[in-house]
């Protein structure tokens, strides 16, 4: 058993459990992530971030400016038969892969004093005389406080019995996730969505002159195809003349997808056990709405305000969850609200062509739908 009580346990070390680590070590607080993976590593992920998360970064360490990424700021969208329609994004974005943001953000935590133990998973946790009690690596561990920044499940959801584990698959769970770098002709100023049956399929441009290709669908096309990807990309996928030439025509920079199951938009639960949810743990916005990345980082500013707040004895363990809880959706429960019911309309022949007409012919509609799935700097 470690003799070390950490201010912080954070079990998960991607974007929302990083950028938590960093602010609080540059605050004085003892902090430990476990991530069960070692950097670096690719994840399942659309790689483009909001513009509202830009200075945010910066100030945590990362130059922006050097890395010479594509500003993102226009939209495009297809429908399933390959109809075009073409937006402007007034905030925008920009592209940067996840292989590289996150090795460069686990480097920083570590230069900060930030205890990293990667290729470790959190077995259990405990809440036991007001502190936490961690099970990990075949150590035990303990913390004041404890913020879950994993990813999309884990096997903690599972053990906790969250409510979206338990749900039948419906039109709000029961995804998977695949992506690929490529290399690939596309506009660098333009993240584009391309719907097929049961899914859509995005593409936008990151750093080195690639690309991110990332698509979700159905388990149910997954398993109408022998549960075989290749195959259900020439069935499916391949129907949009736009994805067919992307890919039949693109380089693939590595051999096989990074590929996740079970992807969940219902909502979830801020709170377990007195464990902050941060990050995709606490709430996912679809991909098509593609600001993931931005709520995972302004969700980790907003844990470790009130963290460090209950830290310093300003406020009580009680009012430290309740006001997060609170914090958290205000800045995110109608963004999530918006992407769930443009969820629904994407992935039909009918429903996406009306859905994609009525955007493009109504220009203050659609500007008003892409604001509401953006939020401002913080």
């Amino acid at each position: 058993m470690s003799n070390a009580v950490y201010d912080i346990a954070i079990i998960g070390g991607g974007l929302a459990g990083l950028s938590l680590s960093i602010l609080a070590a540059d605050a004085g607080c003892s902090v430990a992530i476990f991530e069960k993976e070692t950097y670096p590593f690719h994840r399942v992920c659309g790689e483009y971030i909001s513009m509202e998360s830009y200075d945010f970064l910066q100030r945590i360490g990362i130059p922006l400016p050097a890395l010479d990424l594509p500003h993102i700021d226009a939209l495009q969208l297809s429908g399933i038969k390959g109809n075009i329609y073409n937006f402007n994004l007034p905030l925008g974005g920009f592209g940067i892969s996840r292989y590289t943001l996150d090795e460069k953000l686990y480097h920083i935590a570590q230069q900060k004093g930030v205890q990293v133990f990667t290729n470790t998973r959190v077995n259990d946790i405990q809440f036991r005389d007001n502190k936490h009690i961690l099970s990990a690596g075949g150590e035990t561990f303990t913390a004041k406080t404890a913020v879950a920044c994993y990813g999309k499940r884990s096997n903690l959801d599972i053990a906790w019995k969250r409510k979206f584990t338990i749900q039948k698959p419906d039109k709000l769970n029961n995804y998977i996730g695949v992506k690929y770098h490529i290399r690939y002709l596309h506009p660098r100023n333009t993240i584009a969505l391309h719907n097929f049956t049961n899914g859509y399929c995005g593409i936008s441009a990151i750093e080195d002159n690639k690309c991110c290709l990332c698509y979700l669908t159905t388990a149910e096309n997954l398993q109408k195809n022998n549960n075989a990807i290749p195959q259900m990309e020439k069935a499916v996928l391949f129907k949009n003349p736009l994805l067919k030439n992307i890919f039949t025509t693109a380089e693939f920079l590595y051999d096989k997808p990074v590929v996740i199951s079970q992807i969940s938009f219902s909502p979830k639960t801020h709170i377990e056990d007195h464990i902050l949810m941060a990050g995709d743990a606490a709430g996912m916005i679809t991909p098509l709405c593609g600001n993931g990345m931005s709520m995972a980082m302004h969700g980790a500013k907003i844990a470790f305000e009130n963290i460090n707040s209950y830290l310093q004895n300003k406020v009580s363990r009680k009012i430290m969850e309740e006001q997060y809880v609170q914090q958290w959706d205000v800045a995110f429960k109608k963004r999530l609200f918006t992407g769930r019911i443009v969820q629904r309309l994407f992935g039909n022949d009918t429903s996406t062509s009306l859905f994609l007409k009525t955007m493009h012919s109504l220009p203050l509609l659609s500007k008003k739908i892409i604001s509401m799935t953006h939020g401002g700097a913080f």
